[in-house]
Parts: C-alpha cells; structure tokens; sequence
C-alpha cells in the first residue's frame, strides 16, 4: 500500500505495464508523481539483482496446471 492510502503499489505497477502514463494513475489512484517514480525505481532495481541462488524462492515444487 502506498503511504497514507488505501491503493496498493501492485495497483499502480500494473496499471504502468499496460501502458497507463504516470499522470493517469495519479489522477485515477490519488497517488503523488514521487510515490509513482518510487515504484519505477524499485521495479528498475529489481531487474539489475542478480536472480537468487536456485531459482525463484517457493517455486522448487512447483508444478504445471
């Protein structure tokens, strides 16, 4: 949740990789231009960390439906 809302990060995060332009979710989420840009930087350090040791975490047992 973003600080002091009740908007989920997830919201705006999924509303960006859609095509969605960060004035669009500030008007639609009641979000500020520096919450969305927080986003966009910890989703910018989340693709330069190197991937975990083993694969993704929880998905060892994993099976296909």
């Amino acid at each position: 949740m973003f600080r002091h809302t009740r908007m989920p990060v997830a919201t705006a995060s999924e509303n960006l990789e859609v095509g969605a332009s960060i004035e669009e979710i500030i008007e639609q989420c009641d979000v500020t231009r520096e919450q969305i840009l927080a986003v966009l930087e910890f989703a910018a350090r989340r693709l330069d960390a190197p991937p975990a040791p083993g694969g993704a975490v929880g998905t060892s047992n994993a099976h296909s439906v």
